[in-house]
């Protein structure tokens, strides 16, 4: 063999190719060679602390499914989500071998969790009480949304996390795209509402029994951002909403009703409509009589309603509501 100094040129190319491809496999695991450069962090200030969030974010568990509608929307894979109530429009990652069954909504399964090797985990309110627990396996970022009450700055909410999530994976343009079609469907809801005297309600429906929802509660936005007139404007109400009476929308008389059918997301049955809902006294309403209720989609009302998929069909259901 000649000497490193008598090689030509071309063969000190080739030498030093070969020597830099077996450190490779020198002790060093291949994944962790051809991974992408590190960039900066970034740091995200959310309810329940500050997080700074190394970058690039590789595995990422999404806790809630609003959560796992803005990653589908950016495109950003999902390493780990709850499994428990999937929304149809979300259903490939249901079956998605490499997408790990975190456990539940509510109560997510820390072991699973922390088997997914996350980068980073995002959660919502719902999981807020895990927060210490998961911030241990990964950066952790909690989604600001208020189920609780949506009147103020909701859709506000929904364009600051996609411009977080932007910025965190890379995918600024992408997230831009994504917040003027969400100001696209406001603007859509707002050209049907604006100037309109129809009064609303918006019900939930739970096993033959009804709640409703005021202008400060889960569905306040429906009334303060996309323009819907409420029926009941004294009604202030927070996560599950008010009991209420057949008798009470009866006397409320809305000329649109919205049924949000949780029984059909809970239980899997069948939703609810106008055939299957045999109540008098709610066809005694002016929404009845003018075949204005509308059975929404209550995956997008219920198990989501702060994602951009989700808010886009409910728009779509507003509108219809007030289609004769």
């Amino acid at each position: 063999m000649k000497p490193i100094h008598a090689m030509r040129p071309w063969s000190l190319t080739l030498l030093s190719a070969v020597l830099s491809l077996s450190g490779c496999f020198d002790g060093e695991p291949a994944s962790r060679a051809t991974a992408p450069p590190a960039q900066a962090p970034v740091t995200v200030e959310h309810g329940l602390g500050r997080t700074e969030v190394p970058r690039p974010v590789l595995r990422t568990v999404a806790l809630d499914m609003n959560e796992v509608d803005f990653l589908d929307q950016l495109q950003v894979p999902i390493a780990a989500m709850p499994k428990d109530f999937v929304p149809d429009y979300l259903a490939r990652y249901r079956d998605a071998a490499d997408t790990l069954d975190a456990g539940a909504i509510v109560q997510p399964n820390l072991e699973r969790v922390h088997a997914a090797r996350p980068d980073l985990i995002l959660i919502t309110s719902l999981q807020a009480n895990h927060y210490r627990a998961l911030s241990e396996i990964a950066p952790t970022v909690q989604y600001d949304v208020d189920y609780r009450d949506s009147h103020s700055g909701y859709t506000e909410v929904i364009r600051q996390h996609l411009t977080t999530l932007g910025q965190i994976y890379d995918k600024q343009a992408l997230a831009a795209e994504k917040i003027a079609a969400l100001d696209a469907d406001l603007a859509r809801a707002r050209a049907v509402t604006t100037g309109r005297s129809e009064r609303a309600l918006v019900v939930l429906h739970n096993n033959g029994a009804f709640t409703t929802f005021g202008v400060k509660s889960r569905y306040g936005f429906v009334f303060s951002e996309l323009g819907v007139q409420p029926a009941s404007a004294e009604l202030d109400t927070g996560l599950h909403g008010q009991p209420i009476s057949s008798e009470f929308i009866q006397q409320a008389n809305p000329d649109i009703l919205y049924v949000v059918d949780r029984t059909a997301v809970m239980e899997g049955r069948p939703r609810l409509n106008a055939e299957t809902l045999s109540n008098p006294l709610l066809r005694q309403t002016n929404a009845w009589r003018q075949g204005r209720v509308r059975f929404v989609d209550p995956q997008a009302w219920y198990v989501t309603a702060a994602s951009p998929t989700a808010l886009s069909r409910i728009v779509d259901d507003v509108i219809e509501g007030y289609q004769d």
